[in-house]
């Protein structure tokens, strides 16, 4: 079972990791875009959550604090879901598919971020191939 769940955290952090890398070496690009989307200070943003995404794909993935990993995962994805992809706002019809795709996803993937919260701040220190325990122990 500690392997699945090996599997299964590693699986997950790949897409904040690989966004990570992006945000982090092409963040005035990034930034553009953001600020297209309205977000202030949008290059600092960019840089800002690329570092989020790469502590909460990491510590997911090593098991260091991985509840707190999710937790950071979370906080990134649900504001970003709202500002980037706002598809409500949109009035193309392509246009506002794509983003409410990408809405759902990031919402989705939110989602499951706070399920793995709860399930390392529960499972604790008996969920094997981690590193640390949780930071919020539950249970």
């Amino acid at each position: 079972m500690d392997v699945l769940v090996l599997i299964g955290r590693i699986l997950f952090a790949i897409v904040f990791l690989s966004s990570a890398v992006g945000h982090l070496t092409q963040h005035k690009q990034l930034g553009a875009y953001a600020a297209s989307k309205g977000v202030p200070a949008a290059e600092a943003a960019t840089l800002l959550s690329g570092v989020v995404m790469l502590l909460g794909g990491l510590s997911i993935v090593l098991g260091v604090w991985a509840d707190l990993g999710a937790l950071l995962i979370a906080l990134f994805v649900f504001p970003a879901a709202l500002i980037m992809h706002a598809f409500w706002k949109e009035t193309d019809p392509q246009t506002r598919q794509t983003e409410q795709i990408s809405f759902l996803k990031d919402t989705a993937l939110g989602g499951a971020a706070l399920v793995m919260l709860a399930f390392f701040a529960y499972a604790g220190h008996d969920l094997g191939l981690t590193l640390t325990g949780p930071l919020f122990p539950m249970g």
